[in-house]
């Protein structure tokens, strides 16, 4: 396994002449690597269009799988209520898994 370090401003891709690496760079690799690895249709339609999409399928897949929300706000670097406000959406519909929670909580 090949191990890279980071430059000396912390980042492992920079720029030609240093610094942040430009965002037209990294959204022509991103569209070159979903060309390759999605279908005709896939690559056609909106999934994982910007590298953004992966964070935010992220992000909801944590709430969905039922990780509190403290918890996911402190790993995607959000505060609760930024990340409630955003992410609302994702956690409705667990109403019943989380009364399931109660009564078993209530039990012990």
């Amino acid at each position: 396994m090949t191990v890279f370090d980071p430059g000396p401003e912390g980042r492992l891709f920079a720029g030609i002449r240093g610094g942040e690496l430009a965002t037209i760079t990294y959204r022509r690799a991103w569209n070159n690597a979903r060309r390759a690895a999605l279908s005709n249709g896939e690559y056609a339609s909106p999934l994982a269009r910007r590298v953004y999409d992966l964070r935010h399928a992220c992000v909801s897949t944590w709430l969905n799988g039922g990780v509190p929300p403290a918890q996911v706000a402190e790993w995607a670097g959000h505060s609760v209520s930024v990340l409630l406000k955003v992410y609302a959406k994702c956690i409705e519909g667990q109403d019943e898994t989380a009364k399931r929670r109660i009564e078993a909580a209530l039990r012990a």
